[in-house]
């Protein structure tokens, strides 16, 4: 087991395209914007080709090349790492290499994100380990990205769940992306999130966030996000 390693934030999905990648960009950019030295770890890649630009490309796209930039494993098929790794005949990523890589980057910047594949349960290798394995053995506190329609409180509060009952800290949790035209349904669970969470709202990302220019993107990404992420957006409404 690690000791707690500071300045490290993991990220989890309460799904796949929740837009983890764009909330993490988001993240980075904020603590860049205030001078803080940021590395942005993709433990497994899949659904991406060697050369083809992966989620960390996404990142230092739309928040800064400043940002330093580690993935450990790419498999091309859009699979769960482990089974995308065996499709490729290449090994699995472990959780305490994960862990190993994070330590060495925050002993030389200010904020470690560590962005996961998928759901927070995702196998990463064949005994089944999972992000929340890496959270554990880093001590880090674990960010849920969750949709804001129709049964995002149920995938949301089974996150949730599932960090507490491995002992995990969840700060708070961050809707991906907000519609242009929110129905009943989101406007309803802007309200009840935190109650199914357990934990704070702290951020909400408008619908294309992740299409604005990165100039763009990274003026207005203080506005969406809290104060405890290092936001300006004291509190969320529909």
């Amino acid at each position: 087991m690690h000791e707690d390693v500071d300045g490290v934030l993991v990220v989890t999905g309460t799904d796949t395209e929740i837009g983890k990648t764009v909330t993490t960009a988001a993240l980075a950019a904020v603590a860049l914007a205030v001078g803080r030295s940021v590395a942005v770890l993709k433990p497994a890649q899949t659904g991406v080709v060697p050369g083809e630009p992966g989620d960390v490309a996404e990142v230092r796209r739309l928040a800064g090349e400043m940002v330093t930039g580690c993935e450990l494993g790419r498999y091309p098929d859009p699979l769960a790492p482990v089974t995308a790794a065996r499709r490729a005949g290449l090994p699995p990523v472990r959780p305490r290499d994960v862990a190993e890589v994070a330590e060495k980057l925050a002993a030389e910047h200010d904020l470690v994100l560590v962005e996961g594949a998928g759901g927070l349960l995702v196998h990463y290798d064949e005994t089944g380990a999972s992000l929340a394995d890496v959270a554990r053995l880093l001590g880090a506190p674990v960010l849920v990205v969750a949709a804001a329609g129709l049964g995002t409180l149920n995938a949301t509060q089974l996150t949730t769940e599932a960090l507490r009952a491995r002992g995990l800290r969840c700060p708070g949790v961050v809707i991906g992306s907000w519609p242009d035209a929110p129905d009943l349904a989101a406007r309803c669970n802007l309200e009840d999130l935190p109650g199914a969470a357990g934990a704070s709202l702290l951020g909400v990302l408008p619908q294309g966030a992740g299409a604005l220019a990165p100039a763009d993107f990274r003026a207005a990404a203080s506005r969406w996000l809290a104060p405890e992420l290092g936001g300006t957006r004291p509190q969320f409404q529909s």
